[in-house]
C-alpha cells in the first residue's frame, strides 16, 4: 500500500496505543499463569505472532515468529523448558538477526541446534545454573532467561559478560515478572534466580506506549498540537527519554537505551537549526531493516543533510527560519516558524517505524510525500493512518 501525505500540520487528541514490550510481556506471563486477565493488549501483528506461538508451545507446534524478533528470542528458552527444545522460523530479516547468543549459550548446556533457511530447531532441557552472555547484542536474550528460569528446579544466575544496553527493557521484564509472582534478584554483573517458582494469575492493565507516542511529540515540536491520552507519566519505558531529549533541546543523542527513538529522533534533528548527533546506535543496522542507512538516504531524499556514520548520524539541521509557513493552526513548533523539507518519494523498507516517522517529516513538507509499503505499520500501530487523519492529516 502506497500512502501519499500532505503538508499540514496534526491537531487534537489521540489515544496511544498499549506498550508492545509490555503487551508481549504480560501476554507470556499470564499464559505461564494459567489464567488471569491481560488489560488493554496491544493489538497488532508482533502481538498476534506470541499470541500464536504460545499456542504452538501449548500444542506442540511449529513456532511461527513471523518478523518478530521479540517472539523469538523471549521464548526458545521456554520451548526448552516447557517441552525440551522447538522449531522456530521467521520470515523478513528475522532469519538474518542475531540469534548467537542463545545457541552458543545452549550447546554448551548441551543443547543440538539445527538451522534451516528460515530458522531452527532446538533439542534439549536447561538445568539450573549459570548463564553468561553479553548485554551489548540485545537485552530480549536476558527477558527469555528470565521468563524461563525461574521454572527450573534450582536456582540459576545470569551473568552479563559486557554492559547491559537498553536496560529499561529488562527492567520492564522484571516489573512483570513481580506483578506474577515472580522473584528475582539483582546481583553484580546480573541477576540470580530462584528455581521452583510458579507464576501467579494477577489483572495487569498495559500502559500506552511510549515508542508510539515519540511520534506525536515529535510533530508537536515541528509545530503540531496534539494531545495524548493513555500514558503513564510514571512509567519506566526507555522511550520516555523523548520527553527529556525535546525539553531540553539535547544535540548529542546517546541511545543506548532508546534505539527506537532513532526513526523519530532523526526527523526532529532535520528542523533543528544546526547540527544534531545521534550516537551509540550501531545495534539499529540489526533491526527490520538498516535504520541508520535507511533513515538517512530517506531522509536526504527529501531534501534533508544527514550523514551516516558506522554508529550513528549527523543531521545537519535547516540552517535558520524563514517567514514561510503551511499551516498558521499549528503550534510555535520549534520556536516559530521553520524552513520545510521538499518532499517526493519515500520507501518503508518493510520496518514499521520508518513510514510513521516519514509521515511526520510530511507535515513539514513544501510538496507531498508518497511512501511506499506504508501497511508496515501493522507490526506496531495499526491504526496509525486512522490516527494520523483524526488529527487533520491530508492523506490518501
Amino acid at each position: 500500500m502506497n500512502v501519499t501525505v500532505h503538508p499540514g500540520l496534526l491537531r487534537g487528541t489521540v489515544t496511544v496505543p498499549p506498550s508492545k514490550s509490555l503487551s508481549h510481556r504480560a501476554l507470556i506471563a499470564s499464559f505461564l499463569a494459567g489464567r488471569g486477565t491481560v488489560k488493554n493488549l496491544a493489538e497488532n501483528s508482533d502481538i498476534d505472532a506470541t499470541r500464536d506461538c504460545l499456542d504452538a508451545l501449548r500444542n506442540g507446534g511449529i513456532c511461527d515468529c513471523r518478523d518478530s524478533g521479540s517472539t523469538m528470542r523471549f521464548l526458545v528458552p521456554l520451548a526448552l523448558v516447557l517441552n525440551g527444545g522447538g522449531t522456530f522460523t521467521g520470515n523478513g530479516r528475522l532469519p538474518e538477526r542475531p540469534m548467537g547468543p542463545y545457541f552458543e549459550l545452549f550447546t554448551q548446556k548441551g543443547v543440538s541446534v539445527e538451522r534451516s533457511e528460515n530458522g531452527f530447531t532446538l533439542r534439549g532441557a536447561l538445568q539450573p545454573g549459570c548463564y553468561s552472555l553479553p548485554g551489548n547484542v540485545s537485552s530480549q536474550f536476558v527477558t527469555g532467561l528470565l521468563f524461563a528460569l525461574p521454572l527450573l528446579n534450582g536456582e540459576s544466575t545470569i551473568v552479563l559478560t559486557s554492559p547491559l544496553e537498553s536496560a529499561s527493557y529488562a527492567a520492564l521484564t522484571l516489573q512483570v515478572l513481580s506483578a506474577f509472582g515472580i522473584q528475582i534478584e539483582p546481583v553484580p554483573d546480573g541477576w540470580c534466580i530462584p528455581g521452583g517458582q510458579a507464576y501467579r494469575p494477577c489483572d495487569y492493565t498495559v500502559e500506552g506506549d511510549e515508542s508510539a507516542a515519540a511520534f506525536w511529540r515529535v510533530a508537536n515540536a515541528l509545530g503540531s498540537a496534539i494531545t495524548y491520552k493513555g500514558l503513564n507519566p510514571h512509567s519506566i519505558q526507555g522511550d520516555c527519554a523523548m520527553r527529556a531529549i525535546i525539553d531540553g533541546d539535547i544535540r548529542v543523542i546517546d541511545v543506548r537505551e532508546c534505539p527506537d527513538l532513532v526513526p523519530a529522533l532523526a526527523v526532529l534533528c532535520c528542523f533543528r537549526e544546526g547540527e544534531s548527533r545521534i550516537v551509540h546506535a550501531e545495534r539499529l543496522r540489526l533491526k527490520e531493516c538498516d535504520r541508520l542507512a535507511v533513515m538517512a538516504g530517506e531522509l536526504n531524499a527529501l531534501g534533508a543533510s544527514v550523514t551516516e556514520l558506522p554508529d550513528g548520524l549527523i543531521i545537519q539541521g535547516l540552517a535558520s527560519p524563514v517567514e514561510e509557513n503551511i499551516d498558521e493552526a499549528g503550534g510555535e513548533g520549534l520556536h516559530g516558524r521553520r524552513p520545510l523539507l521538499r518532499g517526493g518519494n519515500a520507501g518503508s523498507h518493510s520496518d514499521h517505524r520508518v513510514p510513521m516517522s516519514l509521515a511526520i517529516a510530511a507535515t513539514r513538507c513544501r510538496a507531498p510525500v508518497t511512501i511506499r509499503g506504508a501497511e508496515c505499520v501493522e507490526k506496531s500501530y495499526p491504526l496509525f493512518w486512522k490516527d494520523f487523519s483524526a488529527l487533520g492529516g491530508n492523506l490518501r
